[in-house]
């Protein structure tokens, strides 16, 4: 058995930030990486990923982004590099390779399973990050075993899926990607909405990354949120980083031949079945993009910035285009893949400890929990909206 003062547990960006935290005091630790550095980025991301926040949002603590395109948007590759250099010039002591199986309390102390061995902990951080394990709605379980399913996170490129069309289901910023990414390969693609609305990727003369966060967007705190429970937010905007970063929204999709339809309700073999919500999802989606440019105007005016003129941006294609099917047989459409993109769950069923709620969702008070010694680091929401991305973790 091995003693650790500290054990983080995660090798990713918010263990390499609480590990350059402990360093920075002289603290003794020891991170453990089930993977290599930053491996979720490297399998778990598809080929032509890129960030959907500016490069210069990379600012994990002691190494902000000092590369000449910070207005830019660095694909998984290089994002997987900035993780490697990261670890690199920090010193972290780091073990890859070494999976943690169980995490039970022995006394004060924690004693730590893992495929390299047992290690007795004094503090113990889990920093396995906020999108472990993929969330699949209940009703796959009822899709036709004809039609091939596959969820983002396995999703690598068009080539990888069988020939044919493809139903997608989720319209967050995964869901929206990959259905752009495959109707560019000339696939049919329609795709299930969600909850999620748009905005500009750029508006009077900044990316609006920029302007969320000079509004207080990204320092909105949980207890702002309804119930102080981050499990009911709707998912970020849509947005793109591909091609220097461009608007993506449903509207800009429907102008490129991908089919709309409301969210997916269930399926009866290969029937799929949609409510009949799209417009209304449209409507909400357009109402919180001039939302927040109005918002962005009365900014500007009251702290007397220099801006260009611009007005809202405004889309009709999704309105006019759709035919908001409620529903639609897959065989007969040419759809052989569902790909899900509804988003992950955490997964801690190997932490033995009482800190879960009947959800499995850990219980804490900016990743302080009730048990002695016990933290966890990157959750959505830990604290602020930025808590689990690079600009926040620190």
């Amino acid at each position: 058995m091995e003693d650790v003062e500290t054990l983080i547990v995660g090798g990713g960006p918010a263990g390499l930030a609480m590990s350059f935290a402990l360093s920075q005091r002289g603290l003794a630790h020891l991170v453990l990486e089930r993977g290599r550095v930053g491996e979720h980025w490297r399998t778990r991301r598809w080929d032509s990923l890129h960030l959907v926040a500016p490069n210069w949002h990379l600012q994990l603590p002691g190494m902000p982004y000092d590369g000449d395109d910070p207005d830019g948007f660095l694909g998984r590759d290089a994002v997987v590099a900035y993780i490697e250099r990261y670890a690199a010039t920090i010193h972290a002591p780091l073990r890859s390779g070494v999976a943690v199986r169980a995490v039970e309390q022995a006394g004060e102390q924690f004693h730590v399973h893992s495929d390299a061995g047992m290690f007795r902990a004094h503090q113990l951080v889990i920093a396995t990050g906020a999108y472990t394990t993929p969330r699949l709605p209940a009703c796959s379980a009822d899709l036709a075993p004809v039609i091939a399913q596959l969820h983002a996170a396995d999703y690598r490129a068009p080539a990888q899926l069988a020939p044919g069309g493809v139903l997608v289901v989720g319209s967050g910023e995964s869901g929206c990607q990959i259905a752009e990414e495959l109707r560019r390969d000339g696939r049919t693609v329609v795709l299930a909405v969600g909850r999620a609305g748009w905005l500009p990727r750029r508006y009077r003369g900044r990316d609006s990354v920029a302007w969320l966060t000079v509004l207080g967007a990204f320092a909105q705190t949980v207890a702002t949120l309804p119930g102080g429970d981050p499990r009911n937010v709707p998912p970020g905007p849509q947005f793109t980083g591909r091609d220097g970063g461009r608007d993506l929204n449903l509207h800009t999709l429907a102008r490129d031949g991908v089919q709309l339809a409301g969210h997916l309700e269930g399926f009866t073999g290969a029937q799929a079945h949609f409510a009949a919500d799209l417009h209304a999802r449209i409507a909400e989606g357009d109402a919180g993009a001039a939302s927040f440019c109005a918002a962005v105007d009365a900014y500007i005016d009251q702290h007397a910035i220099d801006a260009p003129a611009a007005a809202a941006p405004r889309y009709d294609q999704a309105l006019a285009a759709t035919r908001a099917p409620l529903a639609l047989d897959l065989g007969a459409a040419g759809i052989t893949t569902v790909l899900w993109a509804t988003g992950y769950r955490p997964r801690y069923d190997w932490v033995r400890l009482p800190v879960f709620a009947a959800d499995g969702y850990p219980l804490h008070t900016r990743g302080v929990t009730d048990v002695p010694g016990l933290y966890f680091l990157g959750l959505e929401w830990q604290h602020t909206a930025q808590s689990h991305v690079f600009q926040g973790l620190g």
